[in-house]
């Protein structure tokens, strides 16, 4: 019967190598001797080792298929700083590369070091891969020795450590302006998040598919300090609906007015961190440029108003790891995703945010303790000095804009970190620029717990000092928030005389209060300071009271005016004497759109006598 063509058992054995079937050596015909017994199959040793190695390189041929894409995806998935001095890049290769590369290189030196049964021993082979080994054990020293090299206490380090951020001494009245109300941020930054998703809640086309980054970065805008945050997609699904639109707009807060918009852009963002693919603002300023270390990215307007990405480069300027400052800067535009490269010195008067405030803290605290050596930061510590701790786990410092910039506020104490300060820094965020006021006082947390004591009856909660001048006087300036998180009153304390502590449910009250304090402890303050009050007049047409949340006010509209003219009690008492009819003059400022009276006179008296006021139901106020 002729043999049916097939699957050949036999021949496929043989082609991997090394199995012969016994049954035909000596043997006839098909089924040999046996009359259909089933053959038997061996193999030498010299085939196996052969088989065994072809399959093993295939394997590893497979394996590597693998590999490199995988690696390539986690690489751009990850986009780790391809840069020595990156710690993160170290780890990486520690961990994945070179801990691998010499269990593996160990294991082959160990192998031909000794006979197996795969083949003979080959000492020059084993000293090879010893050698070898030795490679990225060499690698891990150099990474040793390149931290060590950082170190502050390393000869000659710790000067160089001070000499980074060099703080100037500067004269606070000559170098602070007299204090300007209009421009004071008067909340902070979690009661512009409050304002901001307040305003988001009022559209509600945007509140089912976006919300508000938690970035709120302060900036300069158009001469007032603002808060800016760009939308993000509300999740994964509200990005596949809408990642072809792009995010809309952003949330600009006003921090002197407090007040709140939603700002439409014409063309939408469409590079952001809410993207998680290829617009993705940290992947693809990253993979833009690969060798870049970049610090922390943050959100600003143009004057103009339009987005930007800033992107921050770092460098490290002891050793291998240490001195870490800024050297460049990245813009990217949050439209079109275009990147311009800067050096810091070259960047843009509106940029506010090239040195991260926390970057600055950590450059004035290794001025302020190893200026006079590594040994006497320790060991005597003459003359050192930190930035202070701040409140609940935070650091303690604030925002305060001067020349059209954005300059850090901190205190500065002594070493052992006492209530009390012994003068105050400011740094330029875009420059890096630093002047330090000698001026002894309370640090913030005394001054915030200070105002809270006014208030402790109300349970108000103050926010973190603003350092302003008022009458060449450095003070602290302070928002009273309720547990809603609604700022109620204002205080200010004299930072020199922390006992005298002012509050008032305005800032002209807050201020007149003051100055009476300053008086009393002998500043030359002027007896009738003038404020800055604009001017309105007419005839009294009518006048309205109210009692908001325990304090007394007085409503008074003039004729031919459509606006109403707040006057708080005690704080403008001669609002009593004014009847309807009167013919008057008015000082006033205006405060999110209500014109809040400072001052008034009556100039003409009515003919007749005074009418009675009309009384209104207590009331509270609406945002």
């Amino acid at each position: 019967m002729a043999q049916q063509p097939g699957f050949n058992l036999q021949d496929l054995l043989q082609g991997l190598g090394g199995f012969t079937n016994q049954s035909d050596q000596g043997g006839s015909g098909s089924g040999g001797s046996g009359g259909g017994q089933m053959p038997t199959w061996t193999y030498t040793p010299k085939q196996q080792t052969e088989a065994t190695k072809k399959m093993f390189r295939r394997l590893m041929i497979i394996f590597l298929i693998i590999l490199i894409p995988a690696i390539l995806i986690c690489y751009w998935w990850f986009h780790p700083a391809i840069n020595i001095q990156s710690s993160d890049a170290w780890f990486f290769v520690g961990i994945f590369v070179l801990a691998p590369l010499f269990l593996w290189l160990s294991s082959r030196s160990r192998k031909y070091a000794t006979s197996t049964k795969d083949g003979e021993a080959s000492e020059k082979k084993a000293k090879t891969f010893k050698w070898l080994s030795y490679i990225p054990v060499a690698v891990v020293v150099v990474g040793i020795i390149g931290a060590l090299v950082s170190a502050v206490f390393f000869p000659g380090n710790a000067e160089r450590y001070a000499a980074i951020l060099n703080s100037q001494d500067s004269d606070f009245s000559q170098d602070i302006h007299e204090v300007n109300y209009s421009e004071i941020p008067i909340i902070d930054r979690n009661s512009a998040a409050l304002l901001g998703s307040r305003v988001m809640g009022a559209i509600p086309e945007y509140v089912s598919q976006f919300e508000i980054s938690e970035l709120y970065s302060q900036i300069n805008y158009k001469g007032h300090p603002v808060r800016v945050s760009p939308l993000v997609y509300a999740d994964l699904i509200k990005w596949f609906n809408n990642q072809e639109q792009g995010l809309p707009g952003f949330v600009l807060v006003d921090m002197t007015t407090q007040q709140t918009e939603i700002v439409r852009l014409d063309e939408p963002i469409k590079y952001s961190q809410s993207e998680p693919f290829t617009r993705n603002i940290d992947r693809h300023v990253q993979l833009s440029f690969p060798f870049y270390m970049f610090d922390q990215i943050s959100f600003e307007i143009d004057e103009e108003g339009h987005p930007w990405w800033v992107c921050p480069v770092q460098k490290r300027t002891i050793g291998l790891f240490g001195g870490t400052t800024i050297q460049r800067v990245v813009l990217c535009d949050a439209v079109t995703g275009e990147c311009t490269d800067l050096p810091v010195e070259e960047c843009p008067t509106w940029v506010d945010r090239v040195y991260p405030a926390e970057l600055l803290i950590e450059q004035y605290n290794w001025f302020g303790a190893y200026k006079n050596g590594w040994i006497n930061s320790w060991l005597g510590q003459t003359g050192v000095v930190q930035t202070t701790p701040g409140v609940n786990g935070m650091q303690g410092y604030n925002y305060i804009a001067k020349d059209d910039d954005v300059w850090v506020y901190t205190g500065v104490t002594s070493a052992v970190s006492d209530s009390s300060i012994v003068g105050f820094v400011l740094v330029n965020q875009r420059t890096a620029e630093s002047h330090f006021y000698a001026i002894a006082g309370a640090t913030e947390d005394s001054a915030m717990n200070s105002a809270q004591g006014q208030v402790q009856h109300l349970g108000y909660a103050a926010t973190f000092p603003l350092l302003l001048n008022i009458n060449s006087q450095p003070t602290y300036f302070m928002a009273l928030k309720d547990a809603a998180g609604l700022v109620k009153m204002y205080a200010m304390l004299d930072i020199q005389r922390y006992q005298n502590v002012a509050v008032g449910s305005t800032l002209q009250e807050t201020q007149s209060t003051y100055l009476t304090l300053l008086r009393t402890n002998g500043v030359d303050v002027p007896d009738d300071p003038t404020p800055d009050y604009t001017e309105a007049s007419g005839t009294v047409e009518r006048i309205a009271t109210a009692v908001i949340e325990g304090n007394s006010h007085f409503y008074v509209k003039l004729k031919g005016d459509n606006n109403i003219y707040d006057f708080a009690i005690p704080a403008v008492m001669d609002v009593l004497l004014v009847g309807v009819g009167d013919e008057v003059k008015i000082g006033y400022t205006e405060v999110d759109g209500t014109r809040v009276a400072g001052e008034i006179s009556v100039t003409k008296s009515a003919e007749s006598p005074p009418a009675t006021t009309t009384p209104t139901t207590p009331t509270t106020p609406t945002t």
